[in-house]
């Protein structure tokens, strides 16, 4: 269904400017999504910090993704959550005490003070120091764990993360614009209740930091469609990389060349994600998805299209799977935005206006065509002959053939704090518990205090 006005023209009806503001634009294909619940997990202070003048990433883009959300009215069509920020001890089941400690500790101020363990944690030009780095990390580490428990309880089938999905982040130091890997705090909260995550990335980098960190293991297997030459950022993601010990063809990666296009990726793409769900039936998914993969991107080589990318995304919700759906890179926030509003639309099954809301701010930031779907295609050589992708497939799928079915794990008791309360919420809601009790019983026996005296009158 492709719809291209909302509203014809009519001379017998119109809409005033408030009827026209407050009507969504979008149409649902079906109007309970098949029953799935999907949450949506924001918080806007993210988008308040700034890597420096020059860097390419624009936390910016998550500012224009929530407009376009909102613009759209899809806030309607899904629960949405205003996330808190994830504590130390929650950020420290993945990553090192020294290293979080720098994060908390380093400002622009005193970063000279620091400069000794600059290398020590990666810190650079590719992962500066800024104002209010570590309450970054923690907003959009949040989100994710927020997102992840959501899905945990059964609140959410689906549950969106957009400010998630920094990928290249190790358990020991920044990499690639990443601080906090929020995705692999996120996989390990759902490892406490789902015995098989299966790891889907389609950014343009290699998601080096979440293989690095399941490498080892059957009970996370990670897929990775990226840009690969040996040499373009982060240097890993060949064929080779399988995994070791349990872990051992686990780790599944898809390398291609410059200037891949619609049809080429996702006839690739479901070519692969298929058999592996078939083979390693998974329990949930998480899918990062890398707006950087797009066309046209300040940093990007491939000719993705934006409906291309959103394809990706509802093929791996096609399987009914829980799912948590995280951002990541992307340079050009104009199309990131898009792009992730776009596909928040995809998982609520509905069908855009192909026109932008013409009452979101920063409208003009869209111009001159102030569509949700620009062509972004063609301006990069396709170097990825068919033979060459029929090779990739073969040599990936090639690693299905050695699993021994899909790994179980042993049963056992669900964390009593699976929901991520913090200490003092906890004693909160255990006391509004306790008034609740209480003023259920003063109630009754009031109940009990007026049916005795009526029946001394009666």
């Amino acid at each position: 269904m492709v719809v291209n006005t909302w509203h014809q023209p009519s001379s017998t009806f119109s809409l005033d400017s408030k009827a026209t503001r407050n009507t969504p634009a979008y149409v649902p294909f079906s109007g309970d999504n098949g029953g799935l619940k999907v949450s949506y997990h924001n918080n806007e202070d993210v988008s308040r910090y700034h890597f420096g003048t020059r860097h390419p990433m624009k936390p910016f883009r998550l500012m224009l993704t929530d407009h376009l959300v909102l613009g759209y009215h899809l806030h309607e069509k899904m629960d949405y959550y205003k996330t808190r920020r994830a504590t130390e001890e929650e950020i420290l089941q993945f990553h090192s005490e020294d290293y979080i400690d720098f994060l908390q500790r380093v400002t622009p101020e005193n970063r000279s003070e620091f400069e000794s363990v600059w290398s020590k944690f990666n810190i650079g030009d590719d992962c500066p120091i800024f104002d209010g780095i570590y309450d970054y990390c923690s907003i959009y580490a949040g989100g994710s764990l927020d997102a992840s428990r959501k899905l945990i309880s059964g609140q959410s089938d689906i549950a969106i993360n957009w400010s998630g999905g920094l990928h290249h982040a190790k358990k020991f130091e920044a990499s690639g614009f990443c601080y906090v890997n929020d995705i692999v705090l996120g996989i390990l909260n759902l490892l406490r209740y789902h015995p098989r995550v299966l790891y889907i990335d389609i950014d343009l980098h290699h998601g080096d930091g979440v293989q690095e960190a399941f490498y080892s293991t059957d009970r996370v297997m990670t897929l990775s469609f990226h840009k690969y030459n040996g040499e373009f950022f982060p240097g890993t993601g060949n064929f080779e990389e399988i995994g070791t010990g349990l872990g051992t063809h686990h780790s599944l990666n898809v390398p291609l060349r410059d200037g891949i296009d619609d049809f080429s990726y996702i006839q690739l793409f479901q070519s692969i994600v298929e058999p592996v769900i078939s083979t390693y039936h998974p329990t949930a998914v998480v899918l990062q998805c890398g707006a950087d993969s797009l066309g046209c991107d300040r940093l990007g080589c491939f000719n993705l299209n934006i409906r291309a990318h959103g394809e990706c995304v509802r093929f791996v919700k096609s399987f009914g799977l829980p799912m948590m759906v995280v951002g990541g890179g992307g340079y050009t926030p104009r199309n990131v935005s898009r792009a992730w509003a776009y596909e928040t639309s995809v998982l609520l099954n509905v069908e855009l206006d192909t026109q932008l809301p013409q009452e979101i701010p920063f409208l003009n930031y869209f111009g001159p065509d102030y569509s949700l779907h620009p062509n972004l295609a063609g301006k990069v050589d396709n170097r990825n002959t068919k033979k060459y992708l029929d090779n990739v497939k073969h040599r990936v799928l090639e690693q299905l053939r050695y699993l021994q079915g899909a790994p179980s794990v042993q049963m056992q008791l669900q964390p009593p704090d699976i929901e991520g309360f913090l200490e003092d919420e906890e004693e909160r809601l255990k006391e509004e518990r306790e008034r609740k009790h209480e003023a259920e019983v003063r109630a009754e026996k009031e109940m009990k205090d007026r049916a005795r005296v009526g029946e001394l009158y009666a």
